[in-house]
């Protein structure tokens, strides 16, 4: 798992678009429901939670693409304009405060490991999830789930907001 004081890179498959990430995550997400079934056109998406202030471009700009969500709200998700790959999103319920990195676009995706399994009810029959991580049937308590050190830097998020 990244620690805090650790630094990834990472970005689209033609390189245009390069970031890098200055702290571990909020948390990650391994999201099972049909839309990120249908939005990767895989099992599931894996996104890293981090503060947009933690999230520097290196090079290229990323578009961005409004796309629907099943809550009706929509999402943004950015995408380098040559290849097309999304490098994160941003959902309305954090907004542009917190992007969610898709990790298997950083150059080393093995070090953000999921935190929690969600929307377990529609996972593919053939997605085992591995013991001692986390799975709820749909989404989680935050308070409860998130470490405090993450709810810490999500309170002082809010705090900025106001």
């Amino acid at each position: 798992m990244a620690s805090k004081t650790e630094t990834f890179e990472g970005g689209c498959t033609c390189r245009q678009v390069r970031y890098r990430v200055t702290s571990k995550p909020l948390f990650v997400h391994c999201c099972h429901c049909r839309w990120c079934q249908r939005e990767t056109g895989t099992a599931f998406a894996l996104n890293a939670m981090i503060e947009a202030d933690r999230v520097e471009l290196l090079s290229g700009e990323p578009e961005l693409v409004l796309t629907p969500s099943e809550s009706g709200k929509g999402q943004k998700i950015w995408r380098c304009p040559n290849c097309r790959i999304a490098v994160w999103s941003n959902y309305p319920g954090a907004g542009d405060a917190v992007r969610f990195v898709r990790v298997g676009t950083l150059d080393t995706p093995d070090v953000m490991p999921p935190d929690v399994h969600i929307f377990t009810m529609s996972k593919q029959p053939w997605v085992e999830l591995p013991e001692g991580t986390p799975s709820v049937r749909e989404f989680y308590d935050l308070k409860k789930t998130w470490p405090k050190e993450s709810l810490e830097r999500r309170a002082a998020l809010r705090r900025r907001a106001e």
